[in-house]
Formats: structure tokens, C-alpha cells, sequence
């Protein structure tokens, strides 16, 4: 099974990836950890990524793509976190020959839920594992660190995010409509509730692959 997930920020994808993942016996693939894992290899592309990373610059299509392909051609089953992000990359991932995805979740989360989300989203100064709280100062995950809150976590850099992630993926949304492969899924909730509503979304997807084994 061949899935992606899409949503804006807030609306808990790469938690939801990983439970989806788990759950199916995939594998999670989110675009920063495949570009730390070509260049942690030394390949030939992770050397070209690294130029943009280690300046600050976003890694450009043409290099991010291949980073993907490299990766999903690898694999049988997969949930992809964070890709595609505009018309570009869907149009670049539809034209890998032997990967067709089997579904596109949408996650849809209204401004004001998203926004309320990321206010309480704090990082451990120490480990770097992320949480949402705006109690706790000290990381559950380490017991040490200090958590911190994002400094593109403040509302007025959440909510320009929020419409320039929506402006956008809006076209990416509409080309997965069109192909009969999206799946809309309410993401407000609890993050259970949600993991809920995209099983059932995929519910008769997984049966399929179930029925070939």
C-alpha cells in the first residue's frame, strides 16, 4: 500500500503518518529525515542537497525529487509525510514508473484549529523531541531539557504559514480529486479521533492488499 499524506500545519501529519505506518507495516517517509539520509550516505545527490542545506536554502525540485524517487523505489509500502507540496511534485511523483499511489489523505484543518495546535507545540532545547504543552517546562522524553516554543510557532508567523501552505497545496488537493485517489478526512479532534477517520478512509484499500497476500 502506497499512501500520502497531506494537511497544513496543525494538523498533526507526522504523528498520524507514523501510526498509519505502524499500524500497516510501512514505511514512513517524511522529506527531512530522506534528505539526512542521503547525505548522511555521502551519495551523490545527498552531496548536492547538503550544498543547500548547510546555507540555509531550500532544496530545489529537481534535487528533492530525485531524493524521493531514490527512496520510494525502493520500497513495496510506504506512507509519504510532507510530499508533494505543489503541482510540480505530484505531476514528478505520478510519472515514477512503477509507483502509483493508492491514495492521498487529506487531513483538513480549519486556520484557527491549526493555529491553536502549533501555540502549544514546544521543542526540548536538550534532545530536540517535539511535545504539545503550554504547561510543562521540562522534556518527558529526556527528563532534562528545557522546552521551548519554535520561534515560526508565534501566531503571526502561524497564520501567514497556514495560507501559504493552503495557496499552496490547494492545485495538489484538486489534482488528486481529479485522479479519484483523494481522501478528505476531518482533522479536528483528538489525534485518536483522527487516526480513526484516516483507517477508515483507507479501511478498504488495506483490505485489497490483504485479500492479494
Amino acid at each position: 500500500m502506497r499512501l500520502v499524506l497531506i494537511g497544513p500545519p496543525g494538523a498533526g501529519k507526522g504523528t498520524i503518518a507514523e501510526k498509519v505506518a505502524a499500524n500497516h507495516g510501512l514505511a514512513h517517509l517524511s522529506t527531512g529525515d530522506m534528505l539526512r539520509d542521503a547525505i548522511g550516505r555521502g551519495t551523490p545527490l545527498g552531496a548536492k542537497a547538503k550544498e543547500y542545506v548547510d546555507t540555509g536554502r531550500l532544496v530545489p525540485q529537481e534535487v528533492l525529487g530525485e531524493v524521493v524517487a531514490e527512496k520510494v523505489r525502493q520500497l513495496d509500502g510506504f506512507v509519504l509525510d510532507g510530499y508533494p507540496r505543489s503541482l510540480e511534485q505530484a505531476e514528478f511523483l505520478a510519472a515514477l514508473e512503477g509507483v502509483d499511489v493508492d491514495a492521498v489523505i487529506y487531513v483538513a484543518v480549519g486556520e484557527e484549529a491549526a493555529v491553536g495546535r502549533l501555540r502549544g507545540r514546544r521543542v526540548c532545547a536538550k534532545c530536540g523531541a517535539v511535545t504539545h504543552t503550554e504547561t510543562a517546562e521540562t522534556c518527558g522524553n529526556c527528563g532534562s531539557g528545557d522546552l521551548v516554543a519554535r520561534t515560526d510557532d508565534r501566531p503571526d508567523t502561524l497564520k501567514k504559514r497556514y495560507g501559504v501552505y493552503m495557496r499552496e497545496t490547494e492545485p495538489v488537493i484538486e489534482y488528486y480529486r481529479g485522479r479519484g485517489v483523494l481522501r478528505e478526512v476531518d482533522g479536528t479532534g483528538s489525534r485518536e479521533e483522527v487516526l480513526a477517520r484516516v483507517e477508515a478512509a483507507i479501511g478498504p484499500i488495506a483490505a485489497c492488499g490483504d485479500d492479494k497476500r
